[in-house]
């Protein structure tokens, strides 16, 4: 393939080590799970993926460049023990979703590949009406969705609950949910909207798990206010790890995605109804986990 296309393109700049961690998981859960479905022909295989990029990720040093394979190229990449026969992918803007095509398509013309320039939420949601006709009972899902901040709104997995799919997520719980919390309690209402929207919750829920009430003795009595909790991170991917599990039957353990600070940035699950699919994930979480 032909790189130095994409080398011109600073907006595709971004990633560190955690990006090709959570890139290899996937790609070896993708494994894993193929290996499996070979064994199950009659099915049909899906591949979707909400937020897909550009194929390609290229972080920009000091001296050049360093590119890393992008997750739906690297997906498309697998042939054995058989290949998805489709692949569904989503991504919002129309520079990404060209260079995604010439990173796929135009390099696997024989592959059924479909790139939507359109929001993640949408898809998904038709991605559910679909696997609830006959055709979509027959098909199997694999699916991949790692947001660049909190776009992925919760209806949209909701609306998931009872189908074919494993679903990996990434939920930015240290790059979303805690800079929004306001360490006061006194949370904007465009940064509480997106909260609601982001976990399903109501104001008073997300407020009465992300804070404590506090009591200040003063020269005019009793003050109380509220104050976020210390670990509201970590709250944080338990929090979205329950509401998972309130629609899928199964929940992998999360895979915590680190800043080179050793800040918390994300927290990633498996999502499925199957059983064998949490065991194989939290046996690979388990690996990269002991990695850092």
């Amino acid at each position: 393939m032909a790189e130095q296309n994409f080398i011109k393109e600073p907006f595709h700049s971004w990633g560190g080590n955690w990006t090709k961690m959570k890139i290899e998981i996937l790609v070896e859960y993708a494994s894993a799970y193929l290996m499996i479905m070979n064994k199950y022909p009659f099915w049909k295989l899906l591949y979707f993926d909400g937020f897909a990029g550009s194929g390609l990720i290229i972080k920009e040093n000091e001296v050049d460049y360093e590119i890393t394979i992008g997750a739906a190229r690297r997906i498309v990449e697998l042939n054995t023990p058989r290949p998805f026969d489709y692949y569904y992918f989503v991504e919002k803007s129309k520079a990404k979703a060209d260079d995604l095509s010439k990173a796929t398509k135009l390099e696997f013309p024989d592959k059924n590949i479909v790139i939507k320039v359109e929001d993640c939420n949408v898809k998904l949601k038709d991605l559910a009406k679909y696997l609830r006709t006959d055709a979509g009972k027959k098909t199997k899902v694999l699916a991949y969705i790692d947001p660049y901040g909190m776009q992925l709104e919760w209806n949209s997995i909701k609306d998931l609950a009872e189908v074919g799919i494993d679903i990996w997520i990434l939920s930015p719980t240290g790059m979303g949910v805690n800079r929004l919390l306001k360490t006061n309690g006194e949370i904007n209402e465009s940064w509480l909207e997106r909260l609601k929207i982001f976990l399903g919750l109501t104001e008073q829920d997300i407020k009465s798990y992300f804070y404590k009430e506090k009591t200040d003795y003063t020269l005019f009595g009793e003050e109380r206010h509220l104050i976020k909790e210390e670990n509201a991170i970590e709250k944080a991917g338990e929090l979205y790890q329950n509401r998972l599990k309130e629609v899928f039957n199964f929940v992998s353990k999360a895979f915590i995605l680190k800043s080179s600070k050793g800040n918390i940035m994300y927290h990633m699950f498996l999502a499925s109804n199957n059983k064998t699919a949490i065991k194989i994930a939290n046996d690979i979480i388990k690996k990269y986990n002991n990695m850092e």
